[in-house]
């Protein structure tokens, strides 16, 4: 009898859009440095919009990648907003330092950034990242072939899989002409 030494996990994602804040590197006195940034992340109404502000450790090389090629926009304090995914929450109590709530204690809502779906700067769409395919996807694809039935187009089936986003990020999305990467090379 075998045993398996797999662990498996149960994931707590948290996806969103937001406003990109803060990149910096961080030089703990112990361990590596790493790459981090805040994200203020929309949340409620659309015309009474609250922020939830996330102090992010970016992980992935694709996402630090790309959190590094909006420094220069968040530095000249262009509006940089990106479509995200988080995991890893947890909470950080301080003590604040200076201005009218010093000595107060405050929390701080920390996660790792693990996925950038896309990034607007001053409204215009400069990344988009492009749909990887899912094991459901494979097997659909290895079923067509097996029964030789011929395809069809595949784009009503990517609309009706897409997740709701508001008419306006559609709109802007739509006027994107140029691949996601080549416009993702120009900012």
């Amino acid at each position: 009898m075998t045993t398996s030494t797999e662990r498996s996990f149960f994931d707590l994602h948290i996806t969103g859009l937001g406003y990109l804040n803060r990149i910096r590197e961080v030089k703990p006195k112990k361990g590596d440095a790493f790459l981090a940034c805040d994200i203020a992340a929309l949340n409620g109404p659309s015309d009474d919009v609250a922020y939830v502000r996330f102090d992010t450790r970016v992980s992935g090389s694709e996402a630090q990648h790309l959190v590094r090629r909006c420094i220069q926009a968040v530095d000249a304090e262009k509006k940089v907003m990106i479509g995200f995914r988080l995991g890893d929450l947890w909470t950080d109590t301080f003590t604040y330092s200076k201005g009218k709530r010093a000595g107060e204690q405050g929390v701080s809502l920390k996660a790792r950034l693990l996925f950038v779906s896309w990034i607007k700067v001053d409204g215009k769409l400069v990344y988009k990242a492009e749909p990887k395919p899912t094991d459901a996807d494979d097997r659909d694809e290895r079923d067509v072939r097996a029964t030789d039935v011929p395809a069809t187009s595949a784009e009503p089936q990517a609309a009706a899989s897409e997740p709701a986003r508001p008419a306006a990020e559609a709109a802007d999305e739509a006027t994107a002409d140029a691949p996601a990467l080549e416009v993702a090379e120009s900012f």
